[in-house]
């Protein structure tokens, strides 16, 4: 018959008992049950105990053992090959390598496992072979054991019913927060930091005498994480979010230390979680050797143990260690995010947990195991009870007990007698009759009624924390109180409450002095100031830029590095630019085509360059003067320009044929004074131009003769008119001071008055400044690339109407180019 059916579904007659089944469905069904197996049985913990299954038995075997905190190390081989023959069906180097993990203290915050030998480095070294290496349980782990042989657990048959595992470990340390976990499972994953123990188990205290206590109410207790390579850890709002949420990422630094001395060091004394120090090391020497990172001389591993860990990097001389430091945290591991996935089993299903909700279940798991402890001990602490109490009564009718004991043929019928004749239990009279005769004295009598006495206490204590829940509660906080005492330490990671900086390139670029250098040709770098040493008047200068015959400097600008410029051209554009985008370079080089920095269209020219405050409240005090050669003048306020886009933006529109000169900020009150080629001055309020629209064309600042220019604009502050002086030079070197009182204030549009005479042994006037003080510096540079840098109280100060003294010895045929203030 089965032949028959058989036949008729296909399949051939020898097999009849196959079934047909969908190979879809049994792929699902097959699937699933791996799937399954992986979470469960693998790759999740518990949230109880906060263990997987391997970590489980490892303990459990190594305690049926005895190889406790106060054994001798015995040999690792010894606890793999126990796992793997009682409870672990896998892999012996499954076993090995989480006896490491739980063994090494850059992996775990508090080992579970006591090692001797070699268990691996944080460098990434492996382990020695199970052969060579011997472990034993920590004092803690007895902890996670405590009270196991006390029915306080569940136990379920091993893979081969030859005996019995527990299902979870009655541990009195969420060792799930104490220790995290990492687990990779089907389809999901757990990635759990560790944490302070002493933190923890306030928390839980404090969690079970306020039941409805929030996150927020538990991170008072809990900073966050706690890694036992240290660290600093930011923001304690994204600490805040992981923990309510069960996901979210921390940023994690190592702590380094910058040692300022005649060669400047940075000591790095810790490293995130989980990172490789060796290889941290050596991705530090490859961006050295890459020129990524600049300024290194030396890295060196001076690290002893896990806390004693010390990086040490030298630095050359004259490098930026700051500098060097963010380029460490933005290009290596000393910066990483650890992400949370609070990922754990509750009851046998995955779920993502709070840090409330751990500790809650914890609690839990907690109230069981002291309930069925106490249980335990309650029954046995009735049944000692039992046998003392039939002790007592054969003591009292000991003679007649002996009696009937010689009159009986065996003992069976001696303990039938005892239990027929004196009512005592089966129990009681198996006592009485391995009772010694020791037993008859007065003092042993006495002990028996002083422990019948203990018993019968002990009962009363037991029953009424079974009957009440407070006292359990508070059982639970004394015990989590003695772990503290025992075991609590200080945190390892520091904590700071506000979010890291993210590490930009301003971050790693030292904010210092800088000199930018502009060339007619278009040609610019940027310098440091000590490249121009300080020289008497009269001195020949040095040689700055390797220009071309027919190119010159025209802008010198004094500004930090950090600082954002603006970039005014002849054609009335503004274009924005950071100062260390411009590349530095030594006082020869020639310098790099500004058109690699702003899209400048052809013969478009730099006539000016602003750098602007880097506090916002400090840009909205002034607006911007804007002066062209034709002495067209302008004012707009400057909050215009803070966000210019790279394509540049209309400052100015002028008229065909003029050129913007140049740029400056003023306030209410301030005046400004302007100079022209012919030697003639004016100097007017600024509150004479008013403010405009950004796009607007200006109005006449000064009346000009036929064939003049403006060679000079600039500010003069009300409030230190006094102090201050005109500085002008002509073509030929010649310069001289007048101070700015003799320069009357008058209307904008007129004619002005004489400001230097110009003679054929002068040149015409090139250049015009208001100088702030003796301590200013001015630097000269003429057409051939000469400069020379001179304190401006060698500059004499002279009246309106004089031409000056020689400021700088020019070669025959050159002349000054232009001028600048520091």
């Amino acid at each position: 018959m089965a032949s028959k059916k058989s036949e008729e579904k296909g399949l051939p007659a020898a097999h009849a008992n196959v079934v047909a089944t969908p190979i879809v469905g049994e792929m699902r069904t097959s699937y699933l049950t791996y799937a399954m197996s992986v979470i469960v049985s693998r790759a999740l913990p518990d949230v109880r105990d906060g263990l997987k299954p391997v970590h489980r038995r490892i303990l459990y075997a190594m305690h049926e053992d005895g190889r406790v905190h106060s054994a001798r190390f015995t040999k690792s081989a010894g606890v793999v090959g126990d796992v793997l023959k009682k409870y672990h069906p896998h892999g012996d180097m499954a076993v090995y390598d989480s006896i490491v993990k739980m063994t090494q203290d850059f992996s775990s915050r508090y080992p579970l496992i006591q090692g001797q030998g070699n268990f691996g480095s944080i460098d990434g070294d492996s382990a020695a072979a199970y052969r060579y290496t011997e472990v034993r349980m920590s004092a803690l782990a007895s902890e996670v054991l405590r009270d196991i042989d006390k029915e306080t657990v569940d136990f379920t048959p091993s893979y081969d019913a030859t005996r019995k595992e527990p299902l979870v470990l009655p541990s009195r340390v969420p060792m799930l927060l104490l220790n995290g976990t990492l687990g990779i499972a089907v389809g999901m994953a757990t990635k759990v930091p560790p944490h302070n123990l002493r933190e923890v188990m306030q928390a839980l205290i404090h969690l079970a005498d306020n039941p409805e206590a929030t996150n927020e109410d538990l991170l008072e207790f809990v900073q966050g994480p706690d890694f036992p390579t240290g660290g600093i850890i930011f923001n304690k709002k994204d600490i805040a979010h992981a923990y309510s949420s069960g996901r979210g990422g921390v940023l994690v630094r190592g702590e380094a230390e910058i040692i300022e001395d005649k060669n400047s060091q940075i000591v790095i004394t810790s490293i995130p979680y989980q990172v490789n120090k060796a290889e941290l090391i050596i991705k530090m020497a490859d961006l050295v050797h890459e020129k990524k990172i600049e300024g290194v001389k030396d890295i060196r591993d001076e690290s002893t143990t896990l806390d004693d860990l010390r990086i040490a990097i030298d630095l050359k001389h004259g490098s930026f260690p700051q500098k060097v430091l963010n380029a460490l945290y933005k290009h290596t591991d000393l910066e990483t995010m650890f992400h949370f996935n609070t990922l754990a089993l509750v009851d046998g299903v995955p779920e993502t947990l709070s840090l409330k909700r751990i500790l809650e279940e914890f609690l839990g798991h907690r109230k069981v195991v002291v309930k069925r402890r106490t249980q335990f001990d309650l029954t046995k602490a009735k049944d000692r009870a039992h046998i003392l109490e039939g002790l007592k009564k054969a003591l009292d009718h000991i003679d007649e007990i002996i009696k009937l004991i010689k009159k009986s043929a065996d003992v069976p019928t001696a303990r039938e007698g005892l239990v027929k004749q004196f009512k005592f239990s089966e129990l009681q009279a198996n006592a009485i009759l391995e009772m010694k005769l020791s037993k008859l004295a007065g003092l042993e009598r006495k002990k028996i009624e002083d422990e019948l006495k203990e018993m019968l206490a002990l009962i009363a204590e037991l029953e009424s924390i079974l009957k009440s829940a407070a006292k359990m509660l508070t059982l639970i906080k004394k015990e989590s109180q003695e772990i503290i005492d025992k075991f609590g330490d200080d945190r390892r990671t520091k904590v700071v409450k506000g979010g890291a900086k993210e590490i930009s390139t301003e971050d790693m670029i030292p904010d210092e002095d800088s000199m930018l250098v502009l060339t007619r040709g278009g040609y610019i770098k940027r310098t440091r100031p000590e490249e121009y040493k300080r020289q008497k008047r009269g001195g020949v200068g040095v040689v700055d830029l390797d220009t071309k015959e027919e190119d010159f400097i025209t802008v010198l600008l004094s500004a930090r590095t950090h600082s954002d410029l603006l970039f005014f051209t002849d054609r009335g554009k503004v274009y924005q630019l950071k100062m260390y985008d411009i590349p530095e370079g030594k006082r020869a080089t020639k310098g790099k085509s500004i058109m690699n920095f702003l899209s400048l269209s052809e013969g478009e020219k730099v006539t000016s360059v602003l750098p602007l405050p880097k506090e916002a409240k400090a840009r909205e005090k002034f607006e911007l003067m804007m002066i062209t050669k034709r002495a067209v003048g302008k004012k707009v306020e400057a909050d215009r320009f803070f966000d210019v886009r790279r394509s540049g933006i209309i400052a100015i529109t002028l008229d065909k044929g003029d050129e913007l000169l140049g740029v400056f900020p003023v306030e209410k009150g301030d005046s400004v004074v302007l100079a022209s080629r012919g030697g003639q001055a004016i100097r007017f309020k600024e509150s004479d131009i008013r403010a405009m629209g950004r796009a607007a064309g200006g109005v006449r600042a000064m009346k000009l003769k036929s064939g003049d220019e403006i060679v000079g604009a600039d500010l003069v502050e009300k409030e230190k008119e006094s102090e201050l002086t005109l500085f002008v030079m002509s073509d030929n070197g010649l310069g001289k001071k007048t101070k700015i009182k003799e320069y009357k204030i008058q209307k904008r549009g007129g004619s002005g008055v004489k400001t230097a005479k110009v003679t054929a042994k002068t040149g015409k006037l090139i250049v015009a400044k208001v100088l702030f003080g003796a301590e200013e510096e001015l630097v000269a540079m003429s057409k051939m690339g000469q400069v020379i840098r001179v304190e401006g109280k060698e500059v004499p100060t002279l009246g309106r109407q004089t031409q000056g003294v020689r400021i700088m010895k020019l070669r025959p045929g050159d002349n000054i180019a232009s001028v600048e203030r520091l």
